[in-house]
């Protein structure tokens, strides 16, 4: 399986998987692929990949499948269908990009581990500019085995990092939406803060380049949060699942005080605008005003 031939199964082809399924049809992997709406998918087939019109067909003769889904429901869903599981290869490796509750990676982990399969949670970082140039944050949660199986296929898509047993990934992942959420919202408060106060936000932001307060954050949604262009690019909802899977996962034993009222923000924002970017984030202080 440690060869650039080692076929691959992608479900879920939307703003993520699509180019991460481009990037290993470049890289000379055998594709088939499957979205729950297939039309999504196209600009794989016309790359080279074979389109399916169901999970179960995908999966058939795959050594490596990858899932990148909306939420973890959707993922057991899709991963535990009993015609997905029976089609799957004895000696398939299925690694979960999404981004899920990591008590649900290990339920996917003991359910698959019945039939045999080995897998992986490999949520990632980046988003869709990282999975475009493959350069993503892989957090890998499995054992060393499978994470050396993986190596040549996660290779093309970014940086793979592994981090323990399965469980790991989804725990990195949710601490990196945390630290971004935090970064998102500082910034958001800064520039509602400095442009109520007279200042031109891009002008702020040119300022700020280069010292502590500089980000790849201020970077990429500096911009959006000046100009208010705030088409979806990281969706508000997406990142409200992610802060409360982290604090379901934290139950009582943690306190994340920021986590929730972030997520609260966001939440506001969402029923106030609809699922924007989430660097809308922002109008939570302008509708403040």
């Amino acid at each position: 399986m440690a060869d650039k031939m080692t076929r691959v199964a992608l479900l879920g082809t939307g703003l993520m998987g699509l180019p991460m399924g481009q990037r290993l049809l470049a890289a000379g992997f055998p594709l088939t692929a499957w979205n729950r709406t297939l039309g999504k998918a196209r600009p794989l087939a016309e790359a080279g990949a074979q389109l399916c019109a169901d999970p179960a067909t995908a999966v058939a003769g795959a050594e490596v499948v990858i899932t990148m889904l909306a939420d973890g429901p959707t993922v057991q869903k899709v991963l535990l269908d009993p015609a997905l599981i029976e089609a799957l290869a004895d000696d398939a490796v299925v690694i979960d990009m999404s981004s899920t509750d990591p008590q649900e990676a290990r339920t996917c982990s003991r359910m698959l581990g019945k039939r045999g399969v080995a897998f992986a949670d490999g949520p990632v970082s980046g988003g869709v500019v990282g999975a475009e140039f493959g350069t993503l944050s892989i957090f890998l949660g499995t054992d060393g085995q499978t994470a050396d199986t993986l190596a040549p296929v996660l290779a093309p898509l970014g940086r793979a990092h592994h981090l323990g047993p399965v469980g790991s990934g989804q725990i990195a992942k949710l601490a990196n939406q945390v630290i971004v959420a935090a970064n998102i919202t500082g910034l958001a408060e800064a520039l509602s803060f400095a442009a109520h106060n007279g200042l031109d936000k891009s002008a702020l932001l040119s300022a700020l380049n280069g010292g502590f307060a500089h980000s790849r954050v201020a970077e990429v949604h500096g911009p959006r949060m000046a100009s208010g262009d705030f088409s979806p690019k990281g969706r508000l909802s997406t990142h409200i699942k992610d802060l409360e899977n982290t604090l379901r996962f934290a139950g009582g034993d943690v306190k994340l005080p920021l986590s929730r009222t972030i997520r609260d923000l966001m939440n506001e924002v969402r029923s106030q605008h609809g699922d924007l970017d989430h660097a809308a984030v922002f109008r939570a202080y302008e509708d403040r005003r």
